[in-house]
């Protein structure tokens, strides 16, 4: 297991705990494994999608996000960020953070953020100050946003899953559906298809019209 999967581990199972206490044989291995990393920067997302995605576009972009020192990690969702912010933050280990978050999560963010030292009476303004940008609706809005459907279909089709969405679409639950709630509900019908397809979608992305967000972070970081 390579240092940054291992950092990565062992960061969301001190989150797990709900304590996150700065002191103890966890914190212990985070700074030993964030010295190891050289670590400048822990990008928090919500899921694993999100994580591919990140990781995918830097990829693209020529870069290897571990030898740079960033490492991103999932949290299991939005109202999971306050047990990251409190060791990783100001009031626990000092590292620098940055992340992605859906607009409709934007207030778990702030009420973490003000919480665990980043400031008071956060606004949503405030957030890409802070390095964490906000998804339209989630990343997977961005990428089919910045595709097109059209796109997002070629990419389906490259996969070699098109004759599987044209019966999904065919389902008596989706044919009045618009075709990007289709494409939305497609990609999340099977365990990992979320993942790889965020995987696919950055990888047919026009890296000079990238979505707002993504393009934030990875500058950011």
């Amino acid at each position: 297991m390579d240092t940054a999967t291992r950092f990565r581990q062992t960061v969301i199972a001190w989150a797990a705990d709900g304590e996150g206490a700065p002191t103890g044989p966890a914190a212990a291995t985070v700074r030993e494994l964030a010295a190891d990393l050289d670590l400048r920067t822990v990008v928090l997302v919500e899921g694993v999608s999100d994580r591919a995605a990140v990781e995918a576009l830097a990829e693209r972009q020529g870069r290897t996000l571990a030898a740079e020192g960033v490492v991103v990690v999932p949290m299991g969702g939005a109202t999971s960020i306050i047990r990251f912010l409190r060791p990783l933050g100001p009031q626990g280990l000092g590292l620098r953070l940055a992340g992605l978050c859906d607009a409709a999560e934007q207030r778990f963010f702030l009420q973490g953020l003000e919480r665990t030292g980043f400031g008071t009476g956060l606004t949503p303004d405030d957030l890409a100050e802070l390095g964490f940008f906000t998804c339209h609706a989630d990343l997977e809005d961005e990428l089919i946003r910045a595709l097109g459907t059209g796109g997002v279909q070629q990419a389906i089709d490259d996969q070699g899953d098109l004759r599987t969405f044209r019966t999904f679409q065919r389902q008596p639950a989706q044919r009045e559906r618009p075709v990007e709630a289709q494409l939305r509900r497609f990609m999340g019908t099977i365990g990992g298809r979320k993942e790889h397809y965020a995987r696919a979608l950055t990888g047919a992305l026009d890296l000079e019209r990238l979505p707002q967000p993504l393009d934030g972070l990875l500058t950011r970081v």
